[in-house]
């Protein structure tokens, strides 16, 4: 599916300025949507929007379908926070006794009862699959009471007597997050800008998908790990990235038509005009770890579902408004798949000056116009962090390559150095590449401080956060100009 000439702006809610510690759907996001309108800016991508659970990753989410509790605007509440760093430990309780208030003097009405009856088919297995969980203190599914986790019928029916009131808080929730939601959604709309989801490829192995679903995933008896899912040694880590998700039964995914993720990706259209799917050359092979190893080097590569998963999803819902992530190690085979479906890949301005023989893919002058092209993206650092690094301390660069890289960057770019973000925004949205996204910190000039997520770092990632003072009337001037100039 081709994309139209356009720019955006990467940042997750939780980024967003605001009251009680964290980003959040409501008025701050609206205002967001008027800084993109008055930059040109035509597309705002995000972050999985679901539950958050382990490292507060959205990346590893209690389920598929559901929305996060923490981005619902609930009025009033504190100023008591940091204002540049979501502090989680103390917003998740903070927010939730807000929520929690906001919920109870709640009076359902018909729309709300419609909403329910019309998003049952998974709104009934997170809501007691999350009941469930605080029930049993917080732990993984597969520590539970075995009837509980076994989804034993006769011990669900009477876990959901038992748990009435706390599934029923737990489906008033989500239907606060999607009013909400769908509001911005419409006023995106409004000012001419799509709003560009994230699906990872897996989901987490403690979610109601999982526990729900068993059969399709690699698990045994007991449901822990047979295998887990990972990446081998790579730019970002030495010893490659641990995800620790369950893989999918592929075989046992296509025996039910696909019919689990055409339900999937259903719902991600229904909130995103536009559709980034992470980690896209797990469709074509996988690296696949035993469910117990504690580094992903030990992995082997199997085949992944490839074409026919996306047949079945076009077939159902019809074009596929989607970008492949396909950074890491790319073969022509996942290429040739991409290319098969039509689907733009990615390209990084931060890996475009290196010497691993891979640069060149990176560089405009080699762009097709079917590419989205990044700055960086929420996994790299800032780019003036970037910029600035001297190599240091760096498990997969030596300082004397740094050097090199840098020199090149200054020759290729014809630049001093200076104001690197701005060169490299330029760079970007110059190129004939119909897409270009920028992460809010290279807009803002920011430094490694602001770097949303190290892979492979099991704390403090995700907790970046704006203020609008530092939102300067000429950086929106001058993000204008740029797309103006370049015709996006």
């Amino acid at each position: 599916m081709k994309f139209t000439r356009a720019a955006g702006i990467l940042l997750h809610p939780t980024s967003l300025p605001g009251p009680n510690g964290i980003g959040d759907l409501g008025t701050e996001a609206h205002h967001f949507l008027d800084f993109l309108a008055n930059a040109g800016m035509k597309i705002w991508q995000v972050l999985p929007l679901g539950p958050t659970g382990y490292g507060d990753s959205p990346y590893q989410c209690f389920s598929a379908f559901a929305g996060n509790p923490l981005l619902i605007h609930v009025p009033g509440g504190g100023d008591h926070f940091p204002t540049d760093t979501v502090d989680f430990e103390h917003v998740i309780p903070h927010k939730r006794a807000l929520l929690h208030g906001a919920l109870d003097r709640f009076v359902p009405n018909d729309r709300y009862r419609a909403w329910v009856e019309q998003e049952k088919e998974w709104l009934e297995d997170y809501a007691l699959f999350m009941a469930l969980k605080e029930a049993h203190g917080g732990v993984s599914w597969t520590d539970w009471d075995s009837g509980a986790a076994q989804r034993d019928p006769v011990a669900l029916a009477s876990w959901r007597g038992r748990l009435g009131d706390d599934i029923e808080r737990i489906r008033r929730e989500q239907y606060f997050f999607f009013t909400q939601f769908h509001a911005l959604k419409k006023g995106a709309a409004d000012r001419g800008i799509q709003i560009m989801g994230d699906l990872p490829i897996y989901v987490a192995h403690d979610s109601a998908d999982v526990w729900a679903n068993r059969s399709l995933f690699k698990l045994k008896e007991d449901g822990s790990l047979i295998v887990q899912a990972g990446v081998p040694p790579d730019y970002f880590s030495a010893t490659g990235q641990l995800w620790g998700n369950p893989i999918y039964d592929w075989e046992a995914v296509e025996a039910q038509g696909y019919a689990w993720w055409i339900r999937r990706m259903r719902a991600a259209f229904h909130m995103f005009d536009l559709v980034r799917i992470d980690h896209f050359r797990g469709f074509e092979a996988y690296w696949e770890v035993p469910g117990d190893a504690t580094t992903a080097i030990d992995g082997v590569w199997a085949p992944g579902p490839g074409a026919k998963l996306f047949d079945a999803i076009a077939a159902a819902l019809g074009p596929l408004p989607i970008v492949a992530e396909n950074l890491g190690m790319i073969t022509p085979a996942v290429e040739a798949l991409r290319e098969q479906l039509g689907f733009p890949g990615m390209s990084i301005l931060q890996f475009a000056f290196g010497g691993d023989g891979q640069a060149k893919e990176f560089q405009p002058h080699t762009f097709p116009r079917e590419r989205v092209v990044y700055t960086g993206t929420h996994d790299n650092d800032t780019t003036m962090g970037w910029w600035n690094s001297t190599g240091e301390g760096d498990s997969t660069r030596s300082t004397d390559e740094v050097s090199r890289e840098k020199a090149f960057a200054r020759t290729y770019l014809g630049t001093d150095g200076k104001e690197m973000n701005w060169v490299l925004i330029r760079a970007a949205l110059a190129s004939v590449a119909n897409t270009v996204l920028v992460p809010m910190q290279d807009v803002l000039g920011l430094g490694g401080e602001a770097r949303m997520n190290l892979p492979g770092r099991q704390g403090g990632n995700w907790r970046f956060r704006f203020s609008w003072e530092q939102v300067t009337p000429a950086i929106a001037s001058r993000l204008r100009e740029l797309v103006d100039l370049y015709d996006r």
